[in-house]
């Protein structure tokens, strides 16, 4: 798969069938647009490609509150490739971008630039200035420039239409069981191990810490049954989010002990996956009061993947 992060660096590409759209999620609503694109292209003879923007275009409007990404790009790309695409122009919205004329965008950029012979977009697809482009642009453009228009309509699971929007408050909400079935995956963070102020290994409960990147949205506080994958090798974990608030004041963020695992990870990428919440994050009367806690909450979690 060959990746293009600027509009300046694509060049030498052949004619293809275009995925148009944010995909900040990839969810099973994107994946279906992406994978209708590549049969389509495979089935015609031409590239398969996602036209998609590194950043998210509201983050470029200072009046819009900040959108809290789901998916690493790193992650984004890979489940892209997964898909069988063979171009993926990951280019960054800016303002240039957002003040194209709609006609221009589809002309200049789609048609000339990407040589997009087919687009395929959600229902709800905007694009060019002030987001006055639209669907209904889009199928008059290709019925007087020959090009291919196919509209998905909207994806649904046990009735909702699947959209990153509701991801994001499933994900606020620490219903991760939800957002399995809206991702068709497990929803995961993952980060450095960074030192922690080791309490858990001195009552017997060593855990490995990361920071939580504001940027991304993250989990509500809490006591997660988890997953924890370092070095392509998947352990079972329990997780628990928050600020600690028995034993002082600190910052938020994610620890998660890893059962019969003994490796140091400091400076170590790992990726979590939460599975289903156990209970909110409490503070107690002592240390002890936590540490009889955190046995309790250590065998449900351990009996939970011993099931599996």
């Amino acid at each position: 798969m060959r990746i293009f992060n600027s509009i300046e660096e694509i060049n030498n590409t052949e004619p293809c069938v275009v995925a148009l759209g944010n995909f900040d999620g990839i969810h099973l609503g994107h994946q279906a647009i992406i994978k209708k694109a590549v049969n389509d292209a495979r089935g015609e003879g031409l590239k398969s490609a996602v036209f998609t923007f590194s950043n998210h275009p509201r983050n470029l409007l200072k009046k819009e509150k900040v959108v809290k990404g789901i998916l690493y790009t790193e992650d984004k790309l890979s489940i892209i490739e997964k898909l069988g695409v063979d171009y993926v122009f990951n280019i960054s919205f800016t303002e240039k971008i957002m003040n194209m004329e709609p006609v221009d965008f589809i002309h200049d950029l789609l048609l000339d630039k990407l040589k997009a012979r087919e687009v395929m977009c959600g229902f709800n697809y905007r694009f060019g200035r002030m987001a006055q482009g639209d669907v209904n642009l889009l199928i008059k453009e290709g019925m007087e420039n020959n090009f291919g228009v196919h509209i998905t309509q909207p994806f649904r699971v046990d009735g909702r239409i699947v959209s990153s929007s509701l991801i994001r408050e499933e994900i606020k909400a620490g219903n991760f069981i939800e957002c399995e079935k809206l991702l068709g995956r497990t929803y995961a963070v993952k980060g450095e191990v960074v030192i922690g102020n080791k309490i858990g290994r001195t009552i017997g409960f060593p855990t490995c810490n990361i920071n939580i990147d504001e940027s991304m949205a993250s989990p509500p506080n809490g006591v997660y049954i988890t997953r924890c994958i370092y070095d392509g090798v998947t352990y079972p974990s329990i997780t628990n989010v928050g600020t600690k608030p028995t034993i002082g004041e600190y910052a938020r963020n994610i620890e998660t002990h890893i059962f019969k695992f003994d490796k140091q990870l400091y400076g170590s990428e790992i990726k979590v996956e939460f599975i289903e919440k156990m209970r909110d994050e409490l503070k107690f009367d002592s240390l002890e009061e936590l540490k009889k806690q955190i046995d309790i909450d250590y065998e449900e979690a351990l009996a939970y993947h011993n099931a599996l």
